[in-house]
């Protein structure tokens, strides 16, 4: 079974490739992590968790929720992060995850992915973002025939300062984020039509639609960007420079 989350689509696209590939069912945990649902999940296949890269980390709300969620059946797990580059040193963590569960870790799997991250840096445009998904299409292949195979993935080689980012530098992110929350810069424009999809796919609950039927913000927020990407009206923005947005193109 895989089990995903995902912000802009990357890993949602990865995931159902996977599942696609290796003729499994995928499900989107994002409803599961808004309503602290740590209800069991149980398979006889192996269990394969797709999620992005938050500063050289898997997520901490996903590590929270594999944590106390119970896993029955299958005892082999698989971990697969979409990045633009780097995991850092994430696997060491999600291992320790793994064996705290009494799971046989498979290894991690890392998905290069446009970077979708448009709130520090720009965002490929859509051919370029193309270019890139095509370019890890072989590498997802192999992923899939790893885990069709219940073989094990190639251990990623940690670079130098790999630990330090994915310890030190992810702690720091989380806690300057945790007391500068982005999401006080978000606005919703006169084009939005209180359609209520922000709220619904904010993975912490920190999105409400206010008697304006326009979305608020709570200073809960994960930076998945996803009420951002998925507005269907494009009338959410970040800051008075309105930068371009990314949600994945093969979605």
């Amino acid at each position: 079974m895989i089990l995903y989350f995902s912000g802009t689509g990357n890993s949602e696209y990865v995931a159902g490739r996977l599942a696609e590939a290796i003729s499994d069912e995928y499900l989107d945990i994002c409803q599961r992590l808004k309503n602290n649902d740590y209800s069991a999940f149980s398979s006889d296949r192996p269990w394969v968790i797709v999620a992005p890269t938050y500063a050289w980390q898997a997520p901490r709300m996903i590590r929270k929720w594999l944590i106390k969620t119970r896993l029955s059946g299958e005892k082999k797990i698989y971990f697969v992060l979409t990045c633009e580059a780097s995991v850092g040193d994430a696997a060491g963590y999600l291992k320790a995850i793994a064996e705290r569960k009494k799971l046989e870790y498979m290894g991690l799997g890392r998905v290069i992915m446009p970077n979708n991250y448009f709130i520090l840096s720009k965002v490929p445009d859509r051919e370029k973002a193309l270019e890139i998904i095509a370019g890890s299409e072989e590498h997802i292949n192999e992923l899939a025939y790893r885990i069709k195979n219940r073989e094990p993935f190639d251990e990623i080689k940690r670079r130098l300062f790999d630990k330090t980012k994915s310890k030190g530098i992810n702690k720091s992110f989380n806690s300057w984020f945790g007391k500068h929350p982005i999401d006080r810069k978000f606005e919703a424009l006169d084009s939005c039509v209180g359609c209520g999809n922000c709220e619904k796919v904010c993975p912490t609950g920190n999105i409400s639609i206010g008697e304006d039927k326009k979305p608020v913000w709570s200073g809960n927020c994960v930076q998945c960007l996803s009420c951002i990407s998925r507005c269907p009206e494009d009338a959410i923005v970040y800051g008075k420079k309105h930068k371009e947005k990314y949600f994945c193109p093969k979605l």
